[in-house]
Formats: structure tokens, C-alpha cells, sequence
């Protein structure tokens, strides 16, 4: 992971004479393309400053390339193609920036090279598809199963059972279609790792899957039980969005420029576990930890990191703040952080110091005023997330016999955010609860928008009504 040394004189990718050359594996330094050996599907920059940063890492990452495909849109795939799929990570300390040049990614492509992804799929050699797409690109139903009745569901299958090459639109069909040609090659098994923001990751991409897979061709199924290992992990560092500041300030620190660098904070964490029968790097000598259970780590993760994420981002939207380090600053909003990681504490797995010290490194993480995380980023898709950050230590608390402050005031700001306060609604799956949210005044919002999250909620009268004071005090004319 060095920094490439600039040539004195321009290079063929070079704009203009004397300006700096376009960050390339030709300028000296930078590391050689890997075998293709792992496929990646949502190539974006937390991929990229998470799973391909310990995969550039690993001591044996010169065998260990990684072909990556885009999610919805083709511009990163653009923009790193004329790279050789090279970036810069921006580490962002309290202190001041480090600055490194990644080589994992061997090649890139926009989502629509299917018959790319499929000619990944059936080379033997590789051995792992890993995914970010975010929540919402599952299509699970909230008991984990497919949502077969979507429309995109009911396309893409019949458009498998036409032809099993065909294009196909969504996560779980893309996936059945690789393992098709897979199969139909005989090239071996393979490990599906989501490195998604999902309980139980890995059961939910095997039952997507499988759903999708008994759809189309039935005798798929019994294939899978064999040949594919549906691993889960839990993914930890906060990664904003690329800026044109990011860009200059790459160019003027580096001399070359890069289209796409990422920063993101120091932290780091990822925690796994799968059989791998075809093979991994050596993720766990760069820092990954192997385990036979990720569920203490994951409901952590989600809970406190996640959670209290969700919460800032629209309580802190709504007082006016633009990042996370401006929102956990303001007194209000911490106070609610802290309320939210009481009620969730003491129902998560791990404990002491791995709870107590893990609150007060996120306090530290937040607070960095160099990682700039937006609001409006991490706000987006909130009908999904919330049932998986907010949900579980709110029914833990109830059933408890306790009405949790902290998890009223996040779902509070999220039904003022769905009628239109602080940060803009970007939210595929929140229509039914935009609809409820925007029907009438507060008192009718509240127990409508609550039972889009989970039918019947909008039944407790007690966290109703909490969650209408919770409300009326971070927007007294809602």
C-alpha cells in the first residue's frame, strides 16, 4: 500500500502538458494487478475502504484480485476503469491525513456486464462473491424470505426460466444466475459473503437465494446445499461520501489525480465466519477476525453503532447539524445517544468492557471532526434500517415492561423526517409510511407510520404517546 513516486514528465494519460498525470498501475510504485480470484458486487467506497483494504493487506494479496461491479449507477466503475481500478484511501486522523494507493480491485465494471459477471462465476480459481448493496437490495420480507411478489422478482425469474444468461435486475437474481453458469460449468463450489448491515447476513443472502433459486429451477436447490457456503460477517468503518475537496486535496498532496478517492476514519473492523472451501486470503493475519459466531458482534454493531447513527441523522438533521461530528456535539442529541445505548445494552450478547468500551470509542469515532459524515447520507433508506437498528432493543425494552426514550426519540425524528423535516427523504421502500406520515396531523401520523414498521405497533398506546411527546419537543408545530 505504498504512494506511487510521480514521473517528471507527463505520461499518455496526462490532460495537458504539465499537468499532473491520472493516477494509473503505469506510474511507478503502485502495485500490480492480482489474479482475479474475488468478485464483488456493489462497488462503492465503503467496499473499497473496508473488504479491499484488508484484502490489499493480507500478506498474500498478489493472488488475490478482485473483479468489482457496481450497484445501481456505472459512474465508479467509469471513473476507476481508466485507474486500473486503483484509488486512494484517505485516512482521516484527528492529527491530519494518511495517504495510500490500493491495487485490490483488478478490474472494474458497471452492473450491466453480465456476461462479464458470468464468466467470473464459472472460472474455478474464483473462490468468494462478496456484497454491499445495503439493505434494501435483498429483497427479504421481515421474516428473511424472498419477496417474491415484487415486481422486479417476478421479471427476473421469468426471465431466468426464458434463458438462465438473460440480464437480470436485482440482487438475488443476480446471484442465481451466476451460480447457474457456475454450475453449468462445473467449476466447484464457491463462499456468498454479504458484508451488508443485516442480522444474520448470511441466512438472509442463503434464503433470498434459495427462494429465488426454487423459482426458477428447483433442482438448483439441492446444488447450493453442496457446492455454495453462505458466510456472514459483520462490517465496521465509517466511510462519507467523496467530495471535490477529496479529489483536490489527493492532487495536491500526491501529484496525480485520482477521479475517485475515499476517505474514511482510521477504525477499522471486520468479523467472519464461513467454511471457504475454495479458498480466502489471509484476512485474518491483516486484522479480520475469524469466528465461529458473528451474532454478539453484528447485534453491537447494529445497535449502537448503527442505531445511534440513524437517530443523529435525523434528530440531528432537524436541529440544523450536517454531520455526525456536528450532531453528537450538540447536548440534545447526545443525551438522546445515550439513552438509545442505555435501553440497548443490556440486551446485547457481548458485555462489560465490550459494551462500555466499545460506546466510548464510537463517542471518539463521532466526534472526529475530519471524517465530515453527512447526514442526508447515512438517513437514506430508513424504512429498512430502522427495523433492524431500532426495532430489536425497542421490543427488548417493552417486553421488559420499560418505554424506551431513546428508541421513541429516533423513531420520533424519523416519522418528522418522513413529513418533511431536516434531512430529504431518499427512500425506495418508504412510500407506505411516507403515505401514513403525510395523512394528517401528528396524532394520526404516529400510530400509522409505526405500523408500516411493524404491523401492530402502532397498537402500543403507551409508545405512542411517547413518541408524539418525543416529537412535539424536537418540533413543537409538527
Amino acid at each position: 500500500m505504498s504512494t506511487p513516486t510521480v514521473p517528471g514528465t507527463p505520461d499518455a494519460g496526462t490532460p495537458a502538458a504539465g499537468a499532473p498525470p491520472r493516477l494509473s498501475r503505469a506510474l511507478p510504485g503502485t502495485p500490480p494487478a492480482a489474479p482475479v480470484r474475488l468478485v464483488h458486487l456493489g462497488l462503492g467506497s465503503f467496499h473499497r475502504a473496508h473488504q479491499a483494504w484488508y484484502t490489499a493487506a493480507a500478506p498474500d494479496a498478489a493472488a488475490w484480485g478482485i473483479a468489482a461491479f457496481t450497484g445501481r449507477r456505472p459512474d465508479v466503475a467509469a471513473a476507476l476503469a481508466p485507474q486500473d481500478g486503483l484509488y486512494t484511501l484517505i485516512t482521516r486522523r484527528a492529527d491530519g491525513d494518511d495517504f495510500a494507493v490500493l491495487g485490490a480491485v483488478s478490474a472494474v465494471h458497471a452492473s450491466d456486464e453480465h456476461e462479464a459477471y458470468l464468466g467470473y462465476l464459472t472460472r474455478p480459481e474464483v473462490a468468494v462473491v462478496t456484497i454491499t448493496v445495503t439493505e434494501p437490495g435483498y429483497l427479504a420480507r421481515p421474516d428473511g424470505r424472498l419477496e417474491a411478489d415484487r415486481d422486479v422478482v417476478v421479471a427476473d425469474v421469468a426471465a431466468l426460466r426464458a434463458d438462465p444468461r438473460s440480464a437480470v435486475a436485482s440482487l438475488p437474481a443476480r446471484l442465481v444466475a451466476g451460480l447457474l453458469a457456475r454450475r453449468a460449468a462445473d467449476a466447484g463450489p464457491v463462499t456468498l459473503l454479504s458484508c451488508d448491515n443485516l442480522p444474520e447476513n448470511g441466512e438472509v443472502t442463503r434464503a433470498v437465494v434459495t427462494d429465488l433459486a426454487d423459482l426458477v429451477d428447483p433442482t438448483l436447490v439441492g446444488w447450493l446445499e453442496t457446492h455454495v457456503d453462505f458466510a456472514t460477517s459483520m462490517v465496521d468503518r465509517i466511510t462519507p461520501a467523496t467530495t471535490d475537496e477529496d479529489r483536490a486535496l489527493v492532487t495536491a498532496h500526491q501529484g496525480y489525480v485520482d477521479a475517485e478517492p475515499v476517505p474514511t476514519e482510521p477504525f477499522s473492523e471486520w468479523v467472519v465466519a464461513g467454511r471457504f472451501p475454495a479458498g480466502r486470503p489471509r484476512w485474518e493475519e491483516a486484522g479480520v477476525r475469524v469466528v465461529d459466531d458473528v451474532r454478539p458482534f453484528e447485534q453491537r454493531k447494529l445497535w449502537l453503532l448503527n442505531g445511534s447513527h440513524s437517530l443523529l441523522a435525523y434528530a440531528g438533521s432537524i436541529r440544523g447539524h450536517a454531520t455526525i461530528d456536528e450532531a453528537v456535539a450538540d447536548p440534545a442529541c447526545r443525551a438522546e445517544v445515550e439513552a438509545f445505548w442505555d435501553e440497548a445494552a443490556p440486551h446485547l450478547e457481548l458485555a462489560g468492557d465490550a459494551v462500555t468500551g466499545y460506546r466510548a470509542a464510537l463517542l471518539d469515532r463521532f466526534a472526529n471532526p475530519r471524517v465530515r459524515h453527512r447526514l442526508a447520507q447515512i438517513a437514506g433508506d430508513g424504512s429498512t434500517k430502522l427495523r433492524v437498528r431500532i426495532l430489536p432493543p425497542l421490543r427488548a425494552e417493552r417486553a421488559a415492561g420499560r418505554l424506551p426514550v431513546g428508541c421513541a426519540s429516533a423513531l420520533a425524528a424519523w416519522v418528522l423526517h418522513l413529513r418533511g423535516h431536516g434531512a430529504p427523504v431518499n427512500d425506495p421502500g418508504a412510500d407506505a409510511a411516507r403515505s401514513a406520515a403525510t395523512a394528517g396531523d401528528l396524532a394520526t401520523a404516529v400510530p400509522a407510520v409505526l405500523d408500516t414498521l411493524e404491523p401492530g405497533l402502532g397498537g402500543d398506546d403507551a409508545l405512542v404517546d411517547l413518541v408524539r411527546e418525543r416529537a412535539a419537543l424536537l418540533v413543537p408545530d409538527a
